[in-house]
């Protein structure tokens, strides 16, 4: 299969840079697949499962939570807010996360603004969650 180059970043820095045979992301319009001969495109990054299919036919996966993802002249770049490897997940932390976000949520009491907060830390939680298991 045909395979391009793809970058990913986040402001942390540079995580991968390589040939790839395809990315697939959640986009604030839903999932989408790049392939090698694209067209040029941009789009903002929802949050959801990502997965990386290497030159050699292997996949990794990972939580992506929120960006861009851009294709020009047959380059692939994706600038993440948060790119989180399958492997790099702290499971602990995330479960944490989730029972925080919970509590505040199940508390009530919250202004939107916090009620917002709280829903999409635990929507981020949820993404890592589902992502390790």
């Amino acid at each position: 299969m045909s395979t391009f180059p793809l970058r990913i970043g986040t402001p942390d820095g540079l995580l991968f840079e390589g040939n790839v045979e395809r990315v697939v992301c959640r986009t604030v319009s839903g999932d989408l697949a790049i392939l090698a001969r694209h067209c040029n495109y941009c789009t903002a990054l929802g949050m959801g499962e990502a997965s990386v299919v290497m030159e050699d036919g292997s996949r990794r996966t990972a939580a992506c939570i929120g960006g861009m993802l851009s294709v020009m002249n047959g380059k692939c770049r994706v600038l993440a807010t948060t790119w989180e490897w399958k492997e790099d997940i702290d499971e602990q932390r995330a479960q944490e996360a989730k029972k925080r976000a919970e509590e505040m949520i199940a508390k009530g009491g919250l202004t939107d603004h916090d009620y917002k907060v709280a829903e999409a830390k635990l929507q981020r939680a949820l993404v890592r969650l589902s992502v390790k298991n």
